[in-house]
């Protein structure tokens, strides 16, 4: 079975023609309809419509038909290889959502931008179900473990605050005895 899947949007004739073709694409092309199946995380779904659909938040819009076929699946394939590099940068962490190239963390529609330190951080942690100074230290900033220094310290308040200030969040980072830990 195919991963990856074409949902056409409010076009009727270009569902027509592209399934007509269909053998000779690496998707599969799938009309749209409200009460369409939900796909497997593991499948790539991107939407295509002559106008935009306010329940769909991802969708390639193709408003001046027609055009040639060849160009119509060229900005396909381009949408493809854009989703599937997207999907391949974000990490969820807790109810976050980290986008590595956008170096963004994403709650529903709020976000905040990380440094690379704060990224390194954020994923080391999220790896671990704890974590002592001294790893992280060594693991995020290759610091040596007798190296007396405040820097994680002074990176996780910052980083505390910015999740109190962006999304009312004073507990994504916890620490006990045994080190710190995301919550």
């Amino acid at each position: 079975m195919n991963s990856k899947k074409l949902l056409i949007c409010n076009s009727d004739r270009l569902f027509e023609i592209l399934h007509e073709i269909n053998e000779n694409f690496n998707f599969k092309v799938i009309k749209y309809n409200k009460k369409i199946i939900k796909f497997a995380q593991s499948e790539v779904c991107l939407f295509i419509s002559t106008k935009k659909i306010n329940e769909i938040n991802d969708c390639l819009i193709l408003d001046d038909l027609p055009k040639k076929i060849s160009f119509i699946i060229e900005k396909i394939n381009l949408a493809f290889i854009q989703k599937i590099y997207s999907n391949q940068s974000e990490v969820k962490i807790k109810n976050y959502t980290l986008n590595l190239n956008s170096r963004k963390i994403y709650l529903k529609d709020k976000f905040f931008n990380l440094t690379e330190k704060e990224i390194n951080l954020m994923l080391f942690m999220n790896s671990n179900s704890r974590s002592e100074l001294n790893e992280i230290q060594k693991h995020v900033w290759r610091h040596t473990v007798d190296l007396e220094t405040h820097t994680v310290e002074t990176h996780i308040y910052r980083l505390r605050k910015k999740f109190l200030d962006n999304f009312d969040d004073k507990d994504i980072i916890k620490h006990d005895n045994h080190g710190y830990y995301l919550d």
